[in-house]
């Protein structure tokens, strides 16, 4: 049996400039990471890497900390779908980020008042009577994620170890073609998904199955290690 890790990217850097950058927590916690798995004896055969910034410093860190070559084949179609389209599709004024920052700032709660938006934004997306509004719509975001996990299925062979560095998307649409989830639970389930947490699938020539989805046990032992953006 072959294993496949998909490995979500550390903690973003939310409210910055570069939203797509790891935050100092972040690169923390690919480095507890990559000795998480060092320690579990894993061993890849191939890493893909999605073409974010935030994939490329978790396999940074995360490699470094394995002892093994920063090295891995980049692969665009692990990336996470576009959230800002999809928020602007839904809120037109927040296509401007200083609209966005100032109607926030507003609010009593500014994270909980984004992820309120966020998540309309989202039932409007994956509920396909607007995929006009957006350059890649639910189902096609899917297909691509299908796809890209096919591809390395088949291309991995037989009894081999890979590690994919991507994002919560990526990691529910596979989870839910895996246990034939509605597109409302693979959301829900999205939301839930940590930062540098790990969804253990394994494979066969035959067959692919999930056997571990969201591990975050490396970082229990301190409550500040557990994010969710």
């Amino acid at each position: 049996m072959g294993v496949i890790y998909l490995i979500r990217h550390g903690q973003a850097s939310f409210g910055a400039g570069d939203y797509d950058k790891l935050s100092p927590l972040g690169i923390e916690q690919g480095a507890i990471l990559g000795q998480a798995l060092a320690a579990r004896g894993v061993t890849p055969d191939a890493v893909v890497c999605g073409a974010m910034k935030r994939h490329r410093e978790t396999a940074q860190a995360c490699l470094s900390a394995m002892q093994q070559p920063a090295e891995w084949v980049e692969d665009a179609a692990w990336n996470e779908y576009d959230h800002e389209t999809m928020v602007a599709a839904y809120k037109p004024g927040f296509r401007d980020k200083a609209v966005m920052a100032t109607e926030l700032a507003a609010t009593p709660n500014p994270r909980r008042a984004f992820q309120e938006i966020f998540a309309e934004a989202q039932r409007r997306w994956i509920g396909g009577e607007h995929d006009a509004d957006y350059p890649e719509s639910w189902a096609g975001f899917c297909a691509r994620v299908d796809t890209a996990l096919t591809t390395l299925q088949n291309t991995l062979g037989r009894s081999k170890t890979a590690l994919v560095f991507t994002s919560g998307g990526p990691i529910g649409a596979a989870a839910q073609r895996l246990l034939g989830l509605s597109d409302e639970r693979a959301i829900r389930l999205n939301w839930t998904l940590a930062n540098a947490a790990v969804t253990k699938l394994i494979y066969s020539e035959r067959s692919l199955y999930l056997s571990t989805l969201n591990e975050h046990a490396h970082f229990e032992h301190d409550a500040r290690l557990i994010t969710y953006r």
